[in-house]
């Protein structure tokens, strides 16, 4: 599995990363949500590097000019709700794309292993097509493995890339035990999870954040 973490190289990435996880700044929703959206939006074009693209040209107002764009528009999938703000800022950069999506949730089942729940999905067809997962928190990598196995259903894209904001080590490690033959971007990787599963440092819940706390029903 081939890693990218965005953060190797300083930039304004990491202004967007401090805002995000100030418990402080985190309470101007807004600009939260816009954070995880520019950080979706580098992530995409950072992808974009590894697209194929095909010879065309641009009529102007003078003559013509060679220019280079994407031979196949790529499909973004993402995780109702956390996902969506990033997946915005994929559709910033591939305006064109179609979208594919997956209501998951996570739970711990009877012996105390954390699994993911899938509901709904849909997807264009995926056949020939690069194939990208956008998410937010990617904290212990289970889910990832079961929506790219569940879009598997759909077609066999060409290429796979998995983008997480911020993605835990362990979920590294997992991600590559079980689907090696994709390509991860992240903007940084957290080293450990909490006994709730959640990713340290981290954030926090981001649905809960960018969307409001949810109401457990009894």
């Amino acid at each position: 599995m081939k890693i990218v973490n965005l953060s190797k190289n300083v930039s304004v990435l990491q202004q967007y990363l401090h805002e995000i996880r100030d418990t402080n700044i985190q309470k101007d929703r807004k600009r939260f949500v816009q954070n995880l959206e520019r950080i979706g939006a580098i992530s995409a074009y950072e992808i974009s590097k590894e697209l194929a693209y095909s010879k065309n040209q641009a009529h102007t107002p003078l003559t013509t000019a060679e220019t280079n764009v994407l031979a196949v528009q790529p499909v973004i999938a993402t995780i109702i709700r956390a996902g969506l703000p990033p997946y915005t800022g994929f559709l910033q950069i591939f305006d064109d794309a179609d979208s594919a999506f997956i209501a998951a949730h996570r739970q711990l089942n009877k012996v105390g292993v954390m699994e993911s729940v899938i509901g709904y999905s849909s997807s264009p067809n995926l056949n020939g097509r690069p194939l990208i997962i956008a998410d937010t928190m990617i904290a212990t990598g289970t889910t990832i493995v079961d929506i790219y196995n569940k879009l598997l259903e759909y077609g066999q894209p060409t290429q796979v890339f998995v983008s997480g904001v911020i993605v835990s080590q362990p979920a590294v490690d997992f991600l590559q035990k079980n689907i090696p033959n994709i390509t991860l971007y992240t903007a940084t990787i957290d080293p450990e999870l909490n006994e709730q599963f959640f990713i340290v440092p981290g954030l926090g819940d981001a649905g809960d954040i960018s969307y409001g706390e949810k109401f457990e029903k009894s």
